[in-house]
């Protein structure tokens, strides 16, 4: 199919824009449950990061300790 033909078809409303319109909204789902599952993985990262931090004693004091509870 050359450019003029595409072009008095798409006028001419012969062509069906439906398969484009699906495609575009299938790749915006993909990207969008593709962001929400590595920005769930990344809390899950720093999480487990934050477990294996081990506290500094410096600044465990008398004072501290009893605050807290």
């Amino acid at each position: 199919m050359t450019i003029q033909d595409l072009i008095q078809t798409s006028y001419s409303g012969d062509l069906d824009q439906t398969i484009t319109y699906v495609n575009l909204t299938m790749q915006s789902i993909a990207v969008l449950v593709g962001g929400i599952v590595i920005w769930r993985a990344s809390i899950a990262f720093q999480r487990k990061k934050m477990k294996e931090r081990r506290r500094n004693p410096f600044f465990e004091t008398t004072y501290s300790k009893h605050w807290r509870k």
